[in-house]
């Protein structure tokens, strides 16, 4: 049975093996855990999508539960996609902090899926890597 949940101590091993199998381990320090141990300490708010027990999606974000949710990472198993488990993992976190605007960065291959479960495109957003590069 699949029961999603809000969970603050989610184990570095546990978040890695479920960015592996969502294939959003390209683009996530995977290999550093203490890293990624960082990121789940600082996190503000994590949601997961578990079928008995086991750990088959996870949306974790950054919140001040007011204004902005920052949904740094959705990750859902492969072989659970296409199941609306994602589209949960969103709902679930936009209800965490409902007068908060919920905003993410889309993995390359996900562009299309966004607008196509309701979100808007936003086409203001820009980043920096590293702040030696501000000119």
């Amino acid at each position: 049975m699949l029961h999603y949940q809000s969970e603050a101590q989610l184990s570095p091993e546990e978040f890695i093996d479920i960015l592996r199998r969502s294939t959003l381990d390209e683009r996530r320090p995977v290999n550093d855990v203490r890293r990624i141990a960082a990121m789940l300490a600082y996190a503000s708010l994590i949601i997961t999508a578990r079928e008995d027990g086991r750990l088959i999606g996870v949306a974790r974000s950054l919140t001040d539960f007011s204004f902005c949710t920052y949904l740094s990472d959705l990750a859902v198993d492969r072989e659970y996609q296409r199941q609306g488990i994602g589209k949960e993992l969103i709902r679930r976190t936009s209800l965490a902090a409902p007068r908060a605007k919920l905003i993410l960065l889309s993995a390359p291959a996900a562009v299309d899926y966004y607008p196509h479960i309701g979100m808007t495109r936003h086409e203001h957003c820009y980043y920096l890597d590293d702040a030696n590069e501000l000119k």
